[in-house]
């Protein structure tokens, strides 16, 4: 935002909220995250302020209202809750959404995360039937189709490697060379909504009741293989994760599936570890290297 703070003040988010929020009583601000394109504030401990970080006021006036307008679409047709827009200020270049209550599932112990995986993935497969089945034409008001090529993702995912192989243990590096060397599956057929980033992160669950609470980070959502979403949840959660979620998902055609399901997800895994390594995010290093026994057997 030109000749705007990076970081704005709590006394300035306070503001705004209570422009948009008439009557609220501000207590507590506070900085809860920051991404490439946005920053996030939580306010009273039940509401969270995203600012972008565009720039040009006319683009970011479009990407808030498409953002916006997406996720009251998903609220529609979405079993599990996502954050629904409480106001936005497109002049200033924020919107806010009540606080989903519960814990992203990344942050639960692996042997925790990995006890409850199969009836998470149930319900997720359940959601992801839901999504996939959203009708295109009013999704495409929002979203856009994201195509690469497999060879482009097998690519990618050798230099990730490259640059991660010293984490990787010795007995993992056949099983991963074999699959970077390899020719990539047919890509699939069609596209469909898709979260298209739905990994552990960005699903809340409530530690005493181990359901989900919702699905957050909406901000990669385009049109995109099935096989995709179904990745994420293989990488994370494991192969009867896996197994629960296309049973629930009741798809038909699931060798052809659970082939381009494998490759995305040994593709994102190197990718997550990298992001680890870089970031020093000791959580998504710890995962990728447990989700390596699954993903790169020897």
């Amino acid at each position: 935002m030109v000749g705007q703070p990076r970081h704005r003040g709590e006394q300035q988010v306070a503001e705004l909220v209570r422009v948009g929020v008439p009557g609220l009583q501000v207590s507590s601000v506070a900085l809860i995250g920051e991404g490439v394109d946005h920053l996030a504030y939580e306010v009273n401990g039940e509401l969270v302020v995203r600012f972008s970080k565009e720039d040009d006021p006319t683009r970011r006036a479009e990407l808030i209202r498409s953002e916006t307008g997406l996720l009251a679409a998903v609220a529609q047709i979405s079993p599990l809750p996502v954050p629904e827009p409480v106001f936005t200020d497109a002049e200033r270049g924020c919107w806010a959404y009540a606080k989903i209550p519960g814990t992203p599932l990344l942050d639960l112990p692996a042997p925790q995360r990995l006890l409850y995986a199969p009836a998470l993935a149930a319900t997720l497969g359940r959601f992801l039937a839901a999504l996939h089945a959203a009708p295109s034409q009013r999704m495409a008001q929002f979203v856009s189709p994201d195509q690469v090529p497999m060879a482009e993702w097998r690519d990618e995912a050798a230099e990730n490697y490259t640059a991660v192989v010293t984490e990787i243990p010795a007995t993992r590096h056949g099983p991963a060379e074999a699959f970077l060397t390899a020719a990539p599956p047919q890509a699939g057929d069609g596209l469909v909504f898709s979260h298209n980033d739905l990994g552990v992160e960005h699903v809340l669950i409530s530690p005493a009741t181990q359901t989900i609470t919702g699905v957050i980070d909406w901000s990669d959502a385009a049109f995109a293989d099935a096989a995709r979403d179904f990745a994420l949840l293989y990488r994370d959660l494991g192969p009867a994760a896996l197994t629960a979620a296309l049973t629930s998902y009741q798809a038909h055609d699931t060798a052809a599936l659970h082939d381009r399901v494998t490759f995305y997800a040994r593709c994102s895994l190197l990718e997550d570890l990298a992001y680890g390594i870089q970031t020093g995010l000791k959580a998504y290093l710890d995962k990728s290297i447990t989700a390596l026994e699954w993903l790169f057997p020897t």
